[in-house]
This record gives C-alpha cells, structure tokens and sequence, in this order.
C-alpha cells in the first residue's frame, strides 16, 4: 500500500466514526489527520523529484560515459599500450624558446651517487647545489681555478647528449 492509500484509509476511518470536532480529543485527532495528510502530498512531490533527479543523473552519467569514452578514447583491449597515444610530430609546430641553447653545459658527477648531472654557468655561480638523485650538497668552488680546469663543456648537440 502506498502512503496516500494509507492516509486515505485512515482519513476515512476518522470520518465514519463520526469524530465529535466540537472536544479537545476531537479537534486534536482532526488536526493531526489534517496535518499528515499534508506530509503525505508533499513527500510524495518530493519522491516525484528525487526520482525525476535521479532520472536525470543516470542520463548525465550516460552522456559523460560517451564523452569520456570520445575524448580519452578508451580502449579496454589496449592492456599493453603505454598511457600516452602521443605522436613525436605533435610539437614540430611549437615555437620553444631558444634562447638558451647558447648557453655552454658543464657535466658534474655526483660523488655520493655518481649521477651526472648537467650545470649551466649560471648554476655553477650559485655556489652549491642539492643533488636531484640523492639530495647530497654539492659545491662548487670555482675561484681557484683557471679556464683550462674547468674542462671542456657538453655539446648538446651530439649524438651521445642527443
């Protein structure tokens, strides 16, 4: 039985045992028959919207499934493909800035872990410096040396940086 079904009935039960109105006992019963059948009508409006609600989020979801399914371009038998779909010729057009390819590069190895690691002038005047592979302070101490010591710079352009 439904709500309204149940109100409806109990409504009718108050009416056929000829409720006197005119007692306390009587006004109060009426009241509260009165009062239940308004929540009756407005729970049942508010069933009609959380199920028109949920009608709608089930499409919403559908729609973003679709989407998803368009723009990510899912494809669940592709289990080996790595996670990029990328291709190399995507940045061809790409204006990068090339102000820096002039710049000399200097290859330091860590002692610590025995990373290499790539400096510009500009780091090596900064002093010191965290290694990005084991966080060990490196420092540089450049005055006593001539250009001779600091030993030749890495080319970036050839086939072994490349």
């Amino acid at each position: 039985m439904k709500l309204t079904e149940k109100m409806s009935y109990l409504k009718g039960y108050i009416d056929g045992i000829d409720l006197d109105t005119t007692t306390k006992e009587g006004k109060i019963l009426a009241n509260v028959a009165d009062v239940m059948q308004e929540m009756v009508a407005y729970i049942e409006d508010l069933q009609g919207q959380v199920d028109e609600l949920t009608e709608l989020c089930e499409i919403l979801d559908e729609d973003l499934g679709s989407v998803e399914e368009d723009f990510y371009d899912f494809d669940d038998d592709d289990e080996d493909d790595d996670d990029c779909e990328c291709d190399d010729d995507d940045f061809d057009d790409y204006d990068f800035d090339d102000e820096d390819d002039d710049e000399e590069l200097y290859e330091v190895v860590c002692p610590t872990c025995g990373d290499s690691i790539l400096l510009d002038s500009g780091m090596l005047d900064e002093g010191s410096m965290a290694c990005p592979n084991c966080g060990e302070n490196l420092e540089f101490d450049l005055d006593d040396l001539d250009d001779d010591d600091l030993g030749v710079p890495v080319d970036e352009d050839t086939p072994e940086n490349m």
